[in-house]
């Protein structure tokens, strides 16, 4: 049994505080699939650089609205798939060779990590070869989730796809059937779609996104329904057939037939594969990891970040959580605590969608005396120019004080445009000195943020 100073188990964000102030410590660093974690591999980069690609399509077919008649003359579905992973692989792997082979004080596990005591591991190796048994006086977990798949689904043997694979096909499906209604069965269903795909979405909720502001979920599917096959508010009662040619019935009776299947119904902590209790670490009822503040679990030198604990499974939370977490490992006589009153997010789907603070069901569950401003793309100079119909600023703020509550975008680059309303919520900026305190550049998009703030009756 080999003891370490220090054990993190996860090469996603647990793997980006390993710096030089943990160098003289004796490090075990273990991970169980692709090193890098989710937002390198199989999340955030590689899928927004298909989305780029699908927003040139997209934006092709509709030049024509601007007096520029062009046409897209082939899609080759290789080419973009091989260049998103030609950079992405070589990533992943160098990462891995400069861990396992450059980092001295640092000894890298391939295998899966389960709790056996009170910081104390057995690690099963990936290649087979058996297990090891390691202890350290403190422990990191950062182990990510995993794409959750419906019992249904996965019983009835139909193969399917889900984000972690359906970016390697081999060729453009001609009919993909995503089964979900989130931020990553919206993202995909723009990406095929605009790559040449029938998409049909099937949700058991009644509007995509439910989870956003009403008005920001309502104009998006109202979208959605325009350009893809959406079947929401239902229940699947059947999957039968093959991979290539499948059949999903439908509690109302109607049928939906593909060529793949696409799962993409949320993510799943990874906690409950590592056999929390052996170690005393409690979790939340949905599997996260309680986490305190600082980050620290409820186990004694056992801390957790990412995915498997936090209430946001954003890449740039699990970043500011393992930032924390370096610290107080580093500094533990001066603890710092994590900042999670404002936590961005955004959907690449088309159109893209931004949101952070509360949304406006939110106030009104809250008794909070708010009022809001919804401004169109189309009505400031540059939506003008760029045609829009379809994008809108939803800004809440309280009434007398003007603290701005929540921000929710929909349109062309929300999650650009809502930067300097995060930034005004983080540092205190009411929303009549954001609106009146700089200069906001004509006839530049943000003019949409500046009239929503300009409008709110505070």
């Amino acid at each position: 049994m080999r003891h370490h100073d220090l054990v993190v188990i996860g090469t996603g964000s647990g793997n980006t505080f390993l710096d030089e102030r943990f160098a003289d410590l004796d490090v075990a660093l273990v991970e169980h699939g692709i090193f890098g974690g989710t937002c390198l591999n199989v999340g955030c980069i590689p899928t927004k650089m298909y989305v780029y690609a699908s927003d040139v399509a997209q934006l092709v077919r509709e030049a024509g609205r601007y007096g520029v008649d062009a046409s897209i003359d082939k899609v080759r579905w290789t080419d973009i798939r091989d260049r998103v992973f030609g950079r992405i692989d070589p990533i992943s792997s160098g990462g891995k060779d400069y861990r396992v082979n450059r980092s001295p004080n640092i000894t890298v596990y391939l295998g899966h990590a389960t709790f056996t005591g009170e910081r104390e591991l057995e690690i099963e190796a990936t290649d087979g070869s058996g297990t090891e048994t390691i202890t350290g006086d403190r422990v990191v977990v950062a182990a990510g989730s995993r794409p959750f798949v419906p019992p249904q689904v996965e019983a009835s043997g139909v193969p399917f796809e889900t984000s972690d694979t359906v970016m390697r096909l081999e060729s453009v499906p001609e009919h993909l059937v995503i089964l979900g209604g989130g931020y990553i069965a919206s993202e995909f269903a723009h990406v095929f779609s605009s790559l040449g795909s029938k998409v049909t979405v099937i949700a058991r909720s009644p509007k995509l996104l439910r989870h956003l502001d009403s008005t920001i979920a309502e104009r998006f599917t109202e979208i959605a329904a325009d350009r893809w096959d959406c079947r929401l508010g239902a229940q699947i009662t059947a999957v039968t057939g093959t991979g290539d040619d499948f059949r999903i019935t439908l509690d109302d009776g109607s049928e939906v037939t593909g060529d793949t299947l696409l799962v993409a119904a949320g993510r799943l902590p990874n906690g409950d594969r590592m056999n929390l209790p052996a170690a005393g670490i409690e979790t939340h009822p949905d599997g996260r990891i309680v986490a305190d503040p600082q980050q620290r679990t409820s186990a004694e030198g056992v801390w957790a970040l990412g995915d498997v604990s936090s209430p946001h499974q954003l890449k740039h939370v699990a970043n500011a959580e393992a930032k924390i977490v370096g610290h107080n490992l580093a500094n533990p006589d001066a603890l710092r605590e994590i900042d999670h009153r404002f936590v961005p997010a955004a959907v690449f789907t088309d159109p893209q969608i931004a949101s952070v603070g509360l949304t406006e069901e939110e106030c009104i569950a809250q008794g909070l005396d708010y009022t809001v401003k919804v401004q169109n793309f189309g009505d400031v100079a540059f939506g003008w120019a760029m045609e829009d119909t379809t994008g809108l600023c939803k800004i809440i703020a309280e009434k007398g004080t003007g603290r701005l509550l929540g921000a929710h975008l929909i349109g062309p680059q929300a999650s650009t445009l809502i930067q300097p309303l995060i930034q005004a919520m983080q540092f205190g900026l009411d929303a009549r000195t954001m609106a009146t305190g700089q200069y906001w550049i004509h006839p530049a998009l943000p003019e949409v943020v500046e009239n929503a703030l300009l409008g709110l009756e505070i």
